[in-house]
C-alpha cells in the first residue's frame, strides 16, 4: 500500500523530530512512527490552542500537515489502487481540515483529524505480523489486507 523509500521516510520522520528507533525501523514501523508523529503534533496543537499559544499551535499543525503529506506521497497505487486512492483523498481532507483548524482556531477540526488518524493507524496496526515480516523481507511496507 505504501511505496516507502527508506531514505524518504527517514528524512520525513527526522524532520518532524519524533523520538527514537528510526534507524532500526523497517518500512512498516516507519509508517507507524509517522502516524504516531502526526497524532503527537495534533495533540500538541490542541494543547497550544487551549493555552492560547497561537504561534506554536500553527507550528505544530504545520508539522502534522507535513507528516500527513509525507504519508500521502509514499502511497503505492500499484498495490490495491482503490484503497490507496481512498487514503490519498482522506489524507488530503485531513490536511485541509488542519489548515482550517489553524485559520479558525477550531478545536473540533483538530479532534476530527486526530480521530481519523487514529482510525487509519488502528487499521495499519492490525496488519498481521506475517504480512509485516513478508514485506520487510522485500524492504517495503506491507500492502493492505483485504
Amino acid at each position: 500500500m505504501y511505496n516507502v523509500s527508506r531514505n524518504a521516510a527517514l528524512t520525513a520522520y527526522r524532520e518532524m523530530s519524533v523520538q527514537g528507533g528510526v534507524d532500526e525501523a523497517n518500512p512498516y514501523r516507519l509508517i507507524q512512527m509517522l502516524m504516531e508523529g502526526a497524532l503527537d503534533r495534533i495533540y500538541q496543537a490542541q494543547g497550544c490552542l487551549e493555552r492560547g499559544e497561537v504561534g506554536p499551535k500553527g507550528e505544530q499543525i504545520g508539522r502534522a500537515v507535513n507528516i500527513i503529506d509525507s504519508l500521502r506521497a509514499m502511497l503505492d497505487h500499484s498495490h490495491n489502487p482503490e484503497l490507496s486512492e481512498r487514503l490519498e483523498q482522506l489524507y488530503d481532507y485531513m490536511c485541509r481540515r488542519l489548515t482550517e483548524a489553524n485559520l479558525y482556531n477550531d478545536m473540533e477540526k483538530l479532534d476530527e483529524v486526530a480521530g481519523l488518524m487514529r482510525e487509519v493507524k488502528a487499521g495499519w496496526d492490525a496488519i498481521p505480523d506475517e504480512a509485516v515480516q513478508e514485506a520487510a523481507s522485500h524492504k517495503q511496507a506491507p500492502a493492505a489486507v483485504e
